[in-house]
């Protein structure tokens, strides 16, 4: 058994290392641009990485437990709505709550699961990277600066806080996911198209 966890061991860490490797590959000619213009970019890719993870991965079991969750939810709605209110909730107490929650919660952990898969963790393998890569002994040798920036004046306020490359990862990441919903939005509503009415 140790024999095999370490041959998993060997090969998760050659993974890494060469996905390492490969990446700082790929963005050696973009290192011009400063680190924190790297790290943001990473960030946005990730962001993006994660919206089309999203919209092609999924289990089969996952469409099956909505299509049940979807089946059951409507089924209680169409009995709440009935015309006659009390009729309506004679009906609804029939439904089987037991099944109805087991869908539920059966289809809210596989939505977690899919979410941990297609959105956490290429954030936290790129932070891993981030944080690997981009230290402060790294950001010295490869940029000649020990962080990315200070933010405050010593003469307006209190000492200037130095931002490292994680803190800075995190906001990139916050703001790719606003840039990216802001430009999936305003393509959605501009998408839409124009009915031209003959007179």
């Amino acid at each position: 058994m140790d024999r095999i966890l370490d041959e998993i061991w060997a090969y998760i860490e050659r993974f890494i290392t060469v996905s390492v490797t490969w990446i700082d590959g790929f963005l050696s000619p973009l290192e011009k641009l400063g680190p924190s213009v790297l790290i943001f970019l990473l960030a946005l890719f990730t962001v993006l990485i994660t919206y089309l993870l999203r919209r092609v991965y999924t289990t089969k079991r996952y469409q099956e437990l909505k299509e049940k969750f979807d089946y059951w939810y409507q089924l209680r709605q169409k009995a709440t709505s009935h015309a006659d209110k009390e009729k309506g909730k004679a009906i609804a107490k029939n439904i089987d709550q037991a099944e109805l929650n087991r869908v539920y919660y059966d289809f809210f952990f596989e939505g977690l699961l899919k979410n941990l898969i297609t959105t956490w963790l290429p954030i936290f393998l790129t932070l891993a990277y981030v944080n690997t890569v981009y230290q402060t002994e790294s950001l010295l040798h490869r940029f000649g600066q020990e962080f990315l920036f200070n933010v405050g004046f010593v003469s307006f306020g209190p000492t200037p806080q130095k931002i490292g490359s994680v803190f800075w990862f995190v906001i990139s990441v916050i703001l790719s996911f606003l840039l990216v919903t802001g430009a999936n939005y305003l393509y959605k509503k501009y998408r839409t198209p124009q009915v031209i009415v003959a007179h």
